[in-house]
């Protein structure tokens, strides 16, 4: 049976829904990349830049003192530039901008250590409850103030015992004798800009049972902080316990409906799950250029240690990284924008728009959350190795970009949690219609049982890596059809075969994203100048493919055996097999660009 790319799946969708690109081909030409930033995208972006530079460099180690008062002034000054309100209505004073501008901002800002932790707040979980679940009249007296920097949101979900499972909360709020107000009792912990923020988001449970949002604010009788944590990373930003004792909350600052807290915590954690990867992306970005300039100027034996292939390697392999984490997010969130506006122009609010638009997307958002945190960790790993003893000392801003990289594993969902969220929303949707995972399931097991096609493949561009990265889906389809088929609803306690196969989805999906993103550029700019993201993408699909395979393999190994075993063993090699290539070259190539223009220029 012919293994074409084309033969195998749907034509090309446009509006692709959620999930979707598993079992669907994608264009490149429908595929927003960060090439396409308009003019007005640019001129934001280069605001971000400068802010930083300016404002929020210069002194970090002041911000990381907790220097009083010092973080609540950078955040004032950020809402006079504008920066707070880019995705706010203008109604309340925002400007307005579609949801590719906001990440843009995430990604442009996100290199400020604790202060991209304090705006990412407050622009995020700190306002956006409000935003999208508040009453008219609750918009009215916070949104504006808000967006300008005059106050300062924060967000209260997580609890001494109770962090992943967010439904386990104790806080308890209780309806007073007049009616008039909640009386909230309990205790919040790991509260971002907990410690001089004027509005906060609590959760708590109505008579025990009923998860509901409440907006608290500073002052109110009742409500107290504990004093600042000493943390190992982020040592910036503010982060407190609250504490609950009979906190008169009026009923008028109820957020949304009682009972439905939960629609306010995860449909919010959407949106902050890409905006967290917006950010990593750009703390990647200036890790590297910090890691190409040391390599540069550090002399060992004589000679620049940006020489010796060994730094090559991982000066490369980092700027692999944080092409296709961009890579895989722009795509992402454009389809976020286009459903945003697609469920405005057919008559929904504006607050079930952007929440439907990030709902839709939840799988991709889990999956940029993994990928964007797990490659800045990588990147300033290495990029202390770089740096050697030096790496290790205070007084370099690697040390500090490796201390503040480590919590983005944690929150927005540990990355566990989001793993394992990834196969159980696929498999929710295709038992609800809403994904058809059956067929194309149902053709790849054919396929397995048929003679392997081994005629070449024609010359047109790109057939090569279509072909890989269609089997790679490929693998996905055998290799999860066959764990739900032997495991069924033991599925569900199975938490290493389901981060494996979430693991083969993140590669597969940034595999393609990074395909897709290089043949829009080489569209645009020809071939021969576009050799170098040339070589970005056939190593990193060349890698991600002995990755799936092992990814496969563990899976496969735990729940198959005998014949089954070999047979799906067999597949998983057939669907994993990449055309040779010289890596070692492609990333000399790579890093010789990067230390030529002495920094991370992709």
């Amino acid at each position: 049976m012919s293994t074409d790319v084309k033969s195998k799946t749907v034509p090309i969708a446009i509006g692709m829904k959620g999930g979707e690109w598993l079992i669907k081909d994608s264009s490149s030409s429908e595929t927003f990349i960060p090439e396409n930033f308009s003019e007005e995208q640019l001129m934001i972006r280069d605001m971000c830049n400068q802010f930083l530079d300016s404002e929020v460099i210069p002194i970090l180690d002041r911000i990381d003192a907790l220097e009083p008062g010092l973080m609540r002034s950078l955040l004032q000054k950020a809402g006079e530039q504008g920066l707070l309100a880019v995705a706010f209505p203008e109604e309340y004073g925002g400007l307005g901008k579609d949801f590719v501008t906001s990440t843009i901002v995430n990604e442009y800002l996100g290199a400020g250590h604790s202060f991209s932790v304090a705006i990412a707040a407050h622009t995020g979980i700190g306002t956006l409850p409000i935003l999208y679940f508040g009453t008219p009249e609750q918009k009215r007296k916070y949104i504006p103030k808000l967006i300008n920097g005059e106050w300062v949101g924060s967000y209260g979900l997580t609890e001494p015992n109770s962090g992943s499972d967010a439904l386990g909360a104790k806080t308890s709020a209780k309806l007073s004798a007049d009616g008039k107000y909640y009386l909230l009792n309990g205790q919040k912990c790991w509260i971002t800009n907990g410690g001089f923020a004027d509005v906060y988001t609590v959760f708590a449970k109505v008579d025990g049972d009923k998860f509901t949002g409440f907006i608290v604010e500073r002052g109110t009788e009742g409500f107290t902080q504990g004093p600042e944590e000493h943390k190992m990373g982020i040592k910036g930003s503010s982060t407190v316990q609250l504490y609950f004792q009979d906190c008169k909350v009026p009923v008028e600052n109820v957020l949304g409906e009682i009972g439905k807290g939960h629609k306010i915590a995860f449909n919010i954690l959407n949106i902050g799950r890409l905006k967290l990867c917006a950010a990593a992306v750009g703390g990647s970005r200036r890790a590297v250029t910090t890691s190409v300039r040391y390599a540069v100027t550090r002399e060992q034996f004589k000679q620049p240690i940006s020489n010796f292939g060994a730094i090559k390697h991982k000066l490369a392999e980092m700027a692999i990284n944080v092409f296709v984490s961009e890579s895989a997010l722009y795509r992402t969130a454009n389809w976020i924008d286009e459903k945003e506006k697609e469920l405005l122009e057919a008559g929904s609010p504006f607050n079930e728009a952007l929440l439907g638009a990030a709902e839709e997307y939840a799988i991709e958002c889990a999956a940029l959350k993994v990928y964007g945190s797990e490659v800045l960790d990588f990147v300033v790993d290495e990029g202390v190795q770089i740096h050697g003893g030096n790496g290790f000392s205070a007084e370099y801003e690697i040390s500090r970009a490796y201390r503040d990289s480590r919590i983005n594993r944690i929150y927005e969902g540990t990355n566990e949690i989001n793993r394992l969220l990834i196969l159980d929303m696929t498999l929710k949707r295709a038992m609800q219609g809403r994904l058809n995972l059956m067929g194309p399931a149902t053709e790849v097991q054919k396929e397995l049982m048929s003679i392997p096609d081994f005629s070449a493949d024609g010359e047109t561009p790109f057939q090569k890596e279509k072909k890989l990265v269609a089997n790679l889906k490929k693998a996905i389809l055998m290799t999860s059809g066959a764990a739900v088929q032997k495991l069924m609803m033991k599925i569900q306690t199975e938490q290493e075969v389901l981060m494996n196969i979430a693991d083969m989805a993140i590669e597969t999906f940034n595999a393609e994203s990074v395909l897709l993103r290089v043949m829009k550029i080489a569209d645009k700019e020809g071939e021969d100048n576009s050799q170098h993201y040339f070589d970005i993408m056939r190593t990193y699909l060349y890698d991600a493919a002995d990755r799936v395979n092992k990814y496969g393999k563990d899976a496969i190994n735990s729940f198959a055996d005998g014949d089954e075993q070999r047979m799906m063993l067999m597949g998983l090699k057939r669907f994993t097999k990449a055309e040779p290539f010289n890596t070692k070259e492609a990333r000399r190539r790579l890093a010789d660009k990067m230390i030529a223009e002495n920094k991370y220029c992709f």
